[in-house]
């Protein structure tokens, strides 16, 4: 990669992030805000009736797993939306004619959702900060699993914006893939409380492994064995950027 390929490269991160920055009360401080109603309600819900949930206080247990719901959906939302924008208004054009390889785009779309989701993240923790005193536990697994998420998220998003035709095909996938693995992945629950068949069903759900590990640096406890988690989520990551380099290199809905 040349000087003038990494002014590209910058570029391109750069755009992604103002992108989100401009309308930051909708892309940033929205998603914080219903993180907190979440908590809110799930606290005040349950509070009377569940007070811990595997010998951690219900808010303590519940409020990571909000922050981390909330990195991963907003680093899914903000490379599905730019491309599908871009695609949608015929100006994708302008990034497919820049003197970026493959690879470059791959990386500059998913870095750029990345710093979304823990922008999104850092704001909610400070939200939560506010009612809940979190402490953490393991700074490694805290930035570890918030990477790992933001990462997969932003890869899969930018698979889906490529995919998708119309905004309806990326709400589709939104709210019948992406929502329902978020919430069924133990963001409010302990999996050990489920039947034996619905652990094993979510021991395959890639969130799960995200918010577990991030509870885990903030509480200590984990629901599944981390080491696991970090190879399934290696694994997983490696794939879906691959699977983004492949889509970028075939022009797939893009350059025909």
């Amino acid at each position: 990669m040349n000087n003038y390929n990494y002014l590209c490269f910058f570029t391109l991160i750069k755009k992604e992030v103002l992108r989100f920055l401009k309308v930051g009360i909708q892309t940033i401080v929205g998603p914080a805000i219903s993180s907190l109603l979440f908590l809110a309600v799930f606290s005040l819900a349950l509070g009377k009736s569940v007070n811990s949930i595997n010998g951690i206080d219900l808010s303590n247990f519940i409020a990571p797993g909000l922050i981390m719901m909330t990195m991963l959906q907003n680093s899914f939302a903000n490379s599905a939306s730019s491309i599908g924008q871009s695609k949608f208004q015929g100006n994708i054009i302008d990034i497919l004619m820049a003197p970026l390889s493959n690879i470059e785009l791959t990386f500059g779309y998913i870095i750029g959702s990345v710093c979304r989701g823990i922008i999104c993240g850092f704001v909610t923790s400070l939200g939560v900060l506010i009612f809940i005193p979190l402490e953490i536990y393991s700074y490694s697994s805290l930035i570890f699993f918030t990477l790992m998420g933001c990462i997969m998220m932003g890869s899969l998003g930018t698979i889906v914006g490529i995919w998708a035709d119309k905004w309806d095909q990326q709400q589709g996938i939104t709210n019948f893939i992406v929502l329902p693995l978020t919430f069924l992945s133990g963001t409010f629950y302990s999996i050990s409380r489920l039947p034996e068949i619905w652990q094993k069903v979510s021991s395959f759900n890639p969130f799960f492994y995200n918010i577990d590990g991030f509870r885990y640096a903030f509480t200590g406890v984990s629901d599944s064995s981390l080491s696991h988690g970090i190879i399934f989520l290696i694994i997983i990551n490696s794939f879906l950027i691959f699977f983004c380099y492949l889509m970028f290199s075939k022009g797939y809905k893009i350059k025909s």
